[in-house]
This record gives structure tokens, sequence and C-alpha cells, in this order.
């Protein structure tokens, strides 16, 4: 059984969200997300719109999603392995930065893959949040 594994905010959950959660599905036999809880998104120097219990149930309702879980911290490595999962889904704005190309030589090492997607074009939670405050004022 193949394993995957993503983790992220899921504030205001929309197309971009699901699209990432359907295409990991489709390469891997169980789905596990990690959702980032409250105080590690303030840590970010972020504030979530929804809260963590809110966002947590919405991902688990999602049919791709087989198992949600809380995020803590940022140690994506240790979740896989915790977790037993074999690939790690993230989004491509990571791609080829040197933080991530010390990851996946630490997650070769450990046998998971990286699979890095594509974000969805003109949709991001931070793009609502804008566009919203814009309508507000």
């Amino acid at each position: 059984m193949i394993i995957g594994y993503t983790a992220g905010v899921y504030d205001l959950f929309h197309v971009g969200h699901l699209n990432l959660l359907k295409n990991a599905k489709g390469m891997c036999d169980k789905l596990i997300v990690g959702v980032t809880v409250d105080d590690l998104v303030t840590y970010k120097g972020k504030r979530a719109l929804i809260p963590f219990e809110d966002r947590i149930e919405i991902v688990r309702s999602c049919k791709y999603v087989d198992a949600a879980v809380p995020q803590y911290d940022m140690d994506k490595l240790t979740a896989c392995k915790k977790l037993g999962a074999s690939i790690l889904f993230v989004g491509d704005d990571w791609y080829a930065t040197e933080k991530w190309k010390e990851y996946e030589k630490e997650f070769n090492k450990a046998g998971i893959k990286i699979v890095y997607f594509p974000y969805t074009k003109g949709v991001s939670s931070t793009i609502i949040n804008s566009a919203l405050a814009k309508l507000r004022n």
C-alpha cells in the first residue's frame, strides 16, 4: 500500500486545495493530510480566518482524504516516517530552492519521494483574503 502525505493550513478552502488533494490521491492508495494548528500558523507570522477545528473537519470531509491529522511543526520528514508515508506532496513554489534541495537528499535517504504539484493559477487563500478586504473597504 502506498501512503502519501501532504500538509497545509487549508484556510478558506478553495479549488486549488481540492486540486492538490485530488492529484495526490491519484498517486497513492491512502492520503493523509496534515492540517496546521492555529499556534503554528501564528508562529509562521500569519493568522487563519477559519479555526483549526473547522479546517480539519473540512479537509477530513473531502472524498480524496483518507485521514486528516494535526500538524504541530514543520518537520515533514518526521511526519512521513511516523505515518509510514512513502510520498510527500508539496507545491511547486518550493521546487529547486536551496532548502528543498537539501530536504530532497534527506527524504531520499529515508526512501521517501517528494512530488511537486503546480499551484492552481489565480487562486490562493492570500488572493481571496485580499479580494475580500478590498470589497469590504
